[in-house]
């Protein structure tokens, strides 16, 4: 049995809630919090007590859970709910699910990025609903006059059997919402789980498939106008002047202005970044009229000068760093000559194993092959968009972000106002993929009704979010292999950089695994602005390792998978180095797991097979993509997924997060670039930049997770990264060419 203290440092949450709420029992307006439906409405509880900021039970029984963080598609909102259910003793049945408004106060790490929701959650959740469930207990004991041990719990009903006396949790929510918070409880063992590891639908379901209002664009407020900016055309410009003269005069305008989205002498975050400060606003009545009003403005633009920007860190001021933006107008054709003139030259060493250089002097055999990707847009289904109201005493924001503990701060400090003025509320997001953990469009809306002295809602075009993003970075990276004259591996060398960023983890796999090992980092500077992407960094670097790993093992003679398996026994059972930072039992795991789980040694006429594994956000994951040759084109037929992240809570999200990882990693990979020219992006919506298609996602995929009992490790990032090795490694075998640049579509080569 788990035991876990309650109070947890100066800011544990239950000590955090007995303070916010002064006193525990606290009335509570329905009308305020929920928005039930009709069917619900007619079973309303006369009275709903708080008995902490992350549940609510009614005199009828009736539950309902907060859900803290950010819903991003993740399904977060259906899962860390069941966590707090589980250790309530409750009937998921019986449970409704809110989404909680921005309370640091109450809830730790409202945020939804790094595949960290549940993982940072876990502990805290389950604590909620132990802490309620025992404090029920309580209070049935006192009411009772029972020993309080002598109490259990059954699907929310609280049970003494000597005394054969039991009654609905509702019963006693006013009685326990009095007891003292308890100082420690009993967590369930997870052999007697009942909600976790059961497959839940989506609370929201029945609302996304039939339209109802969910996301920021749906939000609506009596007398809200609606806001669009203009931004310059190209990185590396700024505004000069702007003619609004036409455009004040079209219908339905209401005003026309620039701003500066953060005062000079702000000191920003991470999360603050943007390319484009200085913008162009139209406020108008409708999102038509200001669009057309936007056609109608005469801007003139104008080179920019080098700077230097300093960002701290989003939850440490006192670190921060530099970044150097140059003047110019970049062009895709010249980032990829110049990362491939850096992967020539010597760089950063950041880890050094053994003599490589040696090795690579008296080696038999090199096998070296270099790789590289494109800048990516997030392109979001739902573009970036904000409500604002801000008067001289309040601000209230609603709508979609992925930080909205952090970018509370950035608000307050263009307000000038106190964080308590500040009120963001949060709604589902139509994907994030980490667009959404940078702010400056809440920012930019909240500085906006300031000005007009009305609510309004900053509406981004597809067209404003593609060409105004923050991207995945250009990346390029080289391997290079020693073997003997027996073709026995002596020495790996990796050295890789990026636009403007390198995406080199130097203590990954397969680091730990080889006597002699060199890894190299460089980057290029650049005025184009980037941002994390689903999976940073291993969203580029595990194809290219994986592939180059695939073709490695080809060059010795061996099985794919045996290959990683021998590497991997080494550096479990002789490790070279330090700092080796993932565990080789739980790769291997992965590994074998797909093996089986695809017959991977009972091979298929007809069908050609990639093999990949990784390592990333806490979690491991190995794949086999399976293709097929249909009309003389490749055709993705299945992709087999074994999944090491620890305790699974909801395994149809699970696997839903895991099926969307895989067609994002294969769609991303295959056909999706955003590249520039003298500047400006040349592509800024769906008709000429390419996502993949319905009919080009795998056929199926069978997703399969490690049983054991750890802790949840994190998913939504996980599942992307490897299988870019695994398609370019059947690509391989399909067609018989190897596939080292993004994307691997091209006028030459298409899929079926």
């Amino acid at each position: 049995m788990t035991v876990l203290k309650t109070s947890i440092g100066r800011r544990s949450f239950l000590k955090a809630s007995t303070l916010a709420g002064g006193g525990m029992m606290l009335s509570f307006s329905w009308l305020a919090g929920c928005t039930p439906d009709n069917q619900t409405a007619e079973t309303l509880p006369k009275e709903w007590f708080d008995i902490n900021g992350f549940l609510k039970i009614a005199d009828n029984g009736k539950v309902t859970i907060m859900s803290p963080n950010p819903e991003i598609g993740q399904n977060v909102k259906t899962s860390m709910p069941m966590i707090i259910a589980e250790e309530l003793d409750v009937d998921w049945q019986d449970v409704e699910v809110e989404q909680a408004k921005l309370n640091t106060d109450i809830f730790t790490r409202q945020l939804a990025g790094g595949s960290q929701s549940i993982r940072q959650g876990w502990e805290s959740l389950r604590m909620a609903g132990a802490s309620a469930r025992k404090m029920l207990c309580e209070a049935a004991a006192q009411a009772w006059n029972v020993p309080a041990n002598e109490i259990s719990t059954r699907g929310g009903k609280i049970l003494h059997s000597a005394s054969n006396q039991s009654a609905g949790y509702g019963e006693f929510a006013s009685a326990a919402a009095q007891v003292k918070v308890p100082e420690e409880v009993e967590l369930k063992e997870v052999k007697d789980f009942k909600i976790i590891g059961t497959s839940r639908k989506n609370v929201d379901a029945k609302k996304i498939v039939s339209g109802q209002p969910l996301y920021g664009l749906d939000y609506r407020k009596e007398g809200m106008l609606i806001a669009m900016i203009v931004h310059p055309p190209a990185f590396g410009m700024k505004l000069k002047s702007v003619d609004d003269s036409k455009a004040r005069s079209m219908p339905g305008i209401k005003d026309v202005f620039t701003i500066n989205t953060f005062k000079d002498d702000y000191d920003k975050h991470a999360f603050d970044a943007a390319a484009f400060t200085e913008l162009i606003v139209v406020v108008g009545n409708t999102t038509w009229e200001v669009m057309n009003a936007k056609k109608a403005l005469e801007v003139a633009w104008e080179p920019i000068a080098s700077y230097t920007e300093t960002f701290s860190h989003y939850a440490d001021k006192d670190r921060k760093w530099n970044v150097s933006v140059p003047e110019g107008l970049e062009n895709s054709n010249e980032h990829q000559a110049q990362m491939a003139q850096a992967g020539e030259k010597l760089a950063k060493v950041v880890r050094k194993d053994g003599d490589p250089e040696a090795a690579f002097r008296n080696a038999a055999q090199i096998v070296e092959r270099s790789y590289s990707a494109p800048f990516l847009a997030h392109n979001t289904m739902e573009p970036m968009n904000f409500f604002a109201h801000v008067t001289d005493e309040h601000a209230e924001l609603v709508g979609p972000i992925q930080t909205p503990e952090h970018m509370e701060k950035s608000v307050a400090a263009q307000l000038d106002l106190p964080l308590e003025k500040i009120d963001i509320q949060m709604t589902r997001m139509g994907g994030g993929f980490g667009r959404r953990l940078y702010g400056h469009f809440l920012v930019e809306a909240a500085v906006i009704s300031k000005k007009m002295k009305a609510p309004i809602k900053l509406v981004y075009s597809r067209e404003d979010d593609m060409t105004f993003g923050n991207y995945r970075p250009s990346y390029y990276a080289t391997y290079r292999a020693a073997l003997d004259e027996n073709k026995k591996l002596i020495g790996f060398h990796v050295r890789a950089g990026g636009v403007p960023e390198s995406p080199l983890f130097a203590n990954r796999f397969p680091a730990g695994s080889i006597d002699n090992y060199l890894a190299e980092e460089w980057s290029l500077e650049s005025n184009i602005s980037i941002g994390a992407f689903r999976a940073p960094r291993s969203n580029f670097i595990a194809g290219a390792e994986q592939s180059f790993m695939d073709e490695l093992a080809e060059a010795m003679g061996k099985d794919p998978i045996e290959f990683r398996l021998e590497l991997l026994d080494r550096a479990k059972n002789n490790p070279v180095g330090q700092n080796n930072d993932y565990d080789a039992d739980r790769y291997a795991g992965v590994l074998e797991l797909v093996r089986e789980k695809s017959s991977w040694n009972q091979p298929q006429d007809g069908v050609y097979r990639g093999v990949s594994a990784y390592f990333c956000h806490n979690s491991y994951v190995a794949q086999v993509l399976d293709m097929v040759i249909e009309n003389d084109k490749p055709v993705v037929e299945k992709v087999h997924c074994a999944i090491d992240c620890g305790i699974v809570v909801n395994p149809i999200a699970a696997t839903n997060l895991t099926e969307g990882g895989i067609v994002d990693g294969i769609g991303h990979s295959m056909y999706s670039a955003l590249t520039f020219r003298d500047g400006a992006p040349e592509k800024s919506n769906f008709d000429t930049y390419r996502l993949i298609r319905h009919s080009e996602a795998p056929k199926s995929i069978d997703v399969h997770f490690v049983q054991n009992n750890i802790d949840p490790t994190g998913l939504g990032e996980p599942p992307y990264p490897p299988i870019v090795g695994a398609l370019a490694n059947a690509l391989y075998k399909a067609t018989g060419n190897r596939y080292y640049h993004q994307p691997f579509v091209s006028n030459e080569f298409q899929l079926g």
